[in-house]
């Protein structure tokens, strides 16, 4: 893979002085796919990091027998705390600024900090006809793919919607194929969680369902945990707009612990599902999980990693863990799965055992990490969608 991304730009609001950032890491068909997070202290070097993990996980989702055309990898970025009162109008503004890239060549969706509705307001108010606009003249029939994915969002299961859920489906997935890899019982098996908004509630809830017991979640208030188990439904039914559990939902053998906890809890699997950079090279020490699946974007930092694998630990990654919402969008345009949930949730499974399988396996072979593996893999599939699809147009 390159070094350098095709394109890198910092954009200075001119009301309140925060920064934005967009990173282009690659196109196809002169077009790319990547979210747009809000967060403080987001940087242009931690936006250029995730555009290169879409270019990733783009490669990674190629199937050359698939209407979906694995695009290029983008990112943007904008540092600013999404609760502060100006976040909106700073949102519109950038927004405003980009586009021209967003019409052109850069499709977009929530990211960290960021639902889609809100995206879509925004965009809406920037004067832009929606935040994917720039892959409609690849579609074969434009009106009917963006009929079926309007109907795909409008789907609801259990009150909640389908692009709410396709991501944590596609986590609890590679943790189940983590386990079954490892020929270890799912039934008990035990999950810590950081993070309870989209992603993190949407895998805790797979995961309880398929026989997993949650015994600790963490949120920006701190970590609930019972060795016995968490009543996940409750929990996700007294969370804020941000993932923030009412703790007055709680049951007599909840606990209520510190904002680490979750890292140090007796269970076999921990999936960070919140923010960036959780896991460093001091509080990997506390960690006695078997495997690490990384539902949030760059959670586990390369030395931490490091040590994890010298002691045993697997870290499934982020750029095929946490990659399923971003599929499930293209599968969905361009006419690989219908507006239906069960559609939707069976070939994402499908395509998540396949690839975490195909991973686990290669890292076996070849004595690597599944990290090592997934670049692998990418760096084999990139010139071949070079050169059957091209950079530009």
């Amino acid at each position: 893979m390159p070094g350098a991304p095709l394109l890198s730009l910092t954009w200075n609001d001119h009301v309140t002085g925060h920064r934005g950032f967009l990173v282009v890491d690659r196109l196809v068909r002169g077009v790319s796919s990547g979210g747009l997070r809000m967060r403080p202290g987001c940087t242009l070097d931690e936006v250029a990091g995730l555009a290169r993990g879409m270019t990733m996980k783009e490669a990674l989702h190629y199937d050359p027998r698939a209407r979906y055309i694995p695009l290029g990898g983008a990112k943007g970025g904008i540092d600013c705390d999404p609760r502060d009162p100006a976040a909106y109008g700073i949102l519109v503004r950038y927004l405003r600024a980009m586009r021209p890239y967003i019409e052109s060549f850069w499709t977009m969706g929530e990211d960290l900090g960021l639902t889609q509705d809100v995206v879509d307001r925004a965009v809406a108010e920037a004067g832009l006809t929606s935040s994917i606009q720039a892959v409609y003249p690849l579609l074969d029939d434009e009106r009917e793919a963006r009929a079926r994915l309007a109907d795909a969002f409008a789907v609801e299961v259990d009150g909640i919607g389908l692009d709410e859920l396709v991501g944590g489906c596609g986590v609890a997935e590679a943790v189940l194929v983590a386990l079954d890899h490892a020929r270890v019982e799912r039934i008990g098996a035990r999950v810590s969680v950081q993070g309870l908004g989209t992603m993190g509630g949407a895998t805790a809830r797979f995961l309880q369902r398929a026989g997993l017991k949650i015994v600790a979640v963490a949120d920006i208030k701190g970590t609930i945990a019972n060795p016995d188990g968490l009543d996940v439904e409750a929990l996700l039914a007294a969370r804020d707009a941000y993932g923030c559990v009412d703790r007055s939902v709680l049951r007599p053998g909840d606990q209520e612990l510190g904002d680490d906890a979750w890292l140090a809890a007796d269970a076999e699997v921990l999936v960070p599902a919140a923010v960036s950079y959780a896991i460093d090279a001091a509080n990997q020490a506390r960690i006695r999980a078997r495997w690490i699946v990384e539902a949030a974007n760059l959670p586990v930092l390369p030395e931490a990693e490091e040590l994890l694998a010298a002691r045993g630990v697997t870290v499934l990654p982020d750029v095929a863990v946490n990659s399923g919402t971003n599929a499930w969008w293209w599968w969905t345009l361009f006419g690989d799965v219908p507006a239906d949930a069960n559609a939707a949730f069976a070939h994402t499974r499908g395509a998540m055992r396949a690839l975490v399988g195909h991973l686990l396996d290669r890292a076996a072979a070849d004595g690597r990490t599944p990290r090592a593996a997934a670049h692998a893999l990418a760096a084999e599939r990139l010139p071949v969608i070079t050169e059957r699809f091209g950079t530009y147009r």
